[in-house]
């Protein structure tokens, strides 16, 4: 179980959609191994022949993808991603729009009863949290910091004495921060963490983007955008000399374990545009087409600004199963740019059916049984969707599979069979591409799997409360001293 929920977790994580699809797939492809393994088939070879058919697929998945060239075709996706919410899709559609397709685009919990999209200032960098402990928002494993400092250092910090005069102050004044700098460890990574799981200070560090001068520049962009002052050395700025004032400030941060995300950064406008323009004449000027590159990401970063989708609803139930909702559509859309679109509901696995039958004739024998296997496995998306509507699944896999229109198939929404593209069910062929690719790989490992080790969980032994009753105030735990009041930092 642990190891199929890893297939969706992973499928998820990359593609940002499919769990659904991939656990399908990993349960079609090791049940039917399963039975062949039992039957005294050689594991390894079914292996190699399961692997071979999965490139096929994968290949015919790209062959048969169209590429995603309209807004109109993105809010399609979109839609169908948010559950046939037309809404959902159309504002996802206009956030890319807005910032492109390469461009950051964040949803957040609106504060009235309508969805919109706002364009904000803000900067994504490719660095998430340095520790765990960071995270203070579980359902999405991220840490967000409202209105927080922000302080940027382009050296490692590892003494913690230059850091606690700043967090003293930061602590007293109630906001949250951020911290951007070459690399945070030993005791002063160990203080920060401390502090937040203590509940003294709400912060989150990374590690600084790029490197050399390009992370000097990047650091300076960023201090720009958040009104702050980078601590460079060549300028003489100690982090214990800082004050308040010299830290940067943004409306908020959302911190994962890939991404930072500043929104709406306290940097002054004039500002921010003089940056924009040293970055544009010095493209001009460059004469390399490597460092042309790293410019442009840096205006594209520094200009182009947050796409944020502010999700309304009348209940905080509602709002989060309707956010759930838009950052699904977010990621497929998102997929559907990269590498296009298939038809939906099950039909672009049947229709890659075809060329497994090129890859049976160079195996025999349980090599062959492996592709086999994953034939069956193809049909599997299908076949539950037409069960969950309540037909005859191997039915609706015929009638589909007889069928020369590459599109079609059966939309169990309307009842009806059609052009899938037409009817607007989409989706992404990376999120096709990935669910194959993750559950074929997890299911291979567990069929050629001997042996699992496990921990047994100890029988918890029932204590029952004493006869006499609650006794007349709580001891020491164990011996435990009391805690007293709380220090100060570490």
């Amino acid at each position: 179980a642990q190891m199929v929920k890893e297939v969706a977790s992973k499928t998820s994580s990359i593609a940002g959609d499919g769990t659904t699809t991939a656990t399908i797939y990993a349960e079609a492809i090791y049940e039917e191994g399963l039975k062949n393994v039992a039957a005294g088939a050689n594991s390894m070879a079914l292996k190699r022949g399961i692997d071979a058919a999965v490139e096929a697929v994968v290949a015919e998945f790209k062959r048969l993808s169209s590429p995603v060239k309209s807004s109109a075709q993105v809010a399609q996706v979109g839609m169908c991603a948010a559950n046939q919410d037309k809404e959902i899709g159309k504002h996802i559609a206009a956030a890319m729009d807005k910032v492109g397709k390469d461009g950051v685009i964040t949803v957040e919990e609106g504060q009235s009863l309508e969805t919109f999209v706002d364009l904000v200032e803000g900067m994504q960098f490719d660095k998430g949290y340095l520790s765990p402990h960071f995270i203070n928002k579980v359902e999405t494993l991220s840490c967000e910091l409202d209105k927080p400092y922000v302080l940027i250092h382009e050296k490692k910090i590892s003494n913690v004495k230059e850091i606690v005069p700043v967090l003293e102050k930061v602590a007293q004044s109630g906001r949250p921060l951020l911290i951007v700098a070459e690399d945070i460890e030993g005791e002063a990574l160990a203080t920060l963490v401390v502090n937040r799981l203590r509940g003294t200070l709400n912060i989150c560090a990374v590690k600084a983007p790029g490197f050399g001068d390009r992370r000097k520049e990047m650091l300076q962009d960023m201090a720009i955008l958040t009104g702050g002052q980078a601590v460079f050395e060549d300028l003489g700025i100690k982090v214990e000399n800082l004050n308040l004032s010299d830290l940067g400030s943004a409306k908020k941060v959302r911190i994962d374990k890939d991404t930072t995300t500043i929104v709406e950064g306290g940097g002054k406008s004039a500002d921010i545009k003089a940056r924009i323009e040293q970055i544009k004449n010095q493209i001009e000027n460059t004469s390399s087409d490597y460092d042309r590159e790293k410019l442009e990401e840096r205006l594209a970063k520094l200009a182009g600004g947050v796409a944020q989708v502010n999700v309304g609803a009348s209940t905080e139930a509602e709002m989060k199963e309707k956010k759930a909702r838009v950052e699904d559509a977010m990621h497929a859309c998102r997929a559907a740019v990269e590498e296009g679109v298939l038809p939906g509901g099950g039909v672009a696995p049947i229709r890659a059916l075809s060329v497994l039958d090129a890859v049976a004739k160079k195996f025999k024998g349980d090599e062959k049984t492996g592709v086999d296997i994953v034939r069956r496995a193809l049909s599997a998306p299908l076949k539950q969707i037409a069960t969950n509507a309540g037909l005859d699944g191997s039915i609706v896999v015929q009638k589909v599979s007889e069928s020369k229109d590459t599109n079609f198939g059966y939309n169990a929404l309307t009842a009806e069979y059609g052009d899938m593209i037409k009817m607007g069910v989409l989706v992404p062929a990376k999120v096709e591409r990935i669910a194959i690719q993750n559950a074929s790989s997890i299911a291979s490992l567990l069929l050629t799997t001997d042996a699992a080790i496990c921990e047994i969980k100890e029988e918890k032994k029932g204590g029952g409360m004493p006869g006499g009753g609650m006794p007349g105030g709580m001891g020491g735990m164990g011996g435990m001293p009391g805690m007293g009041g709380m220090g100060g930092m570490m």
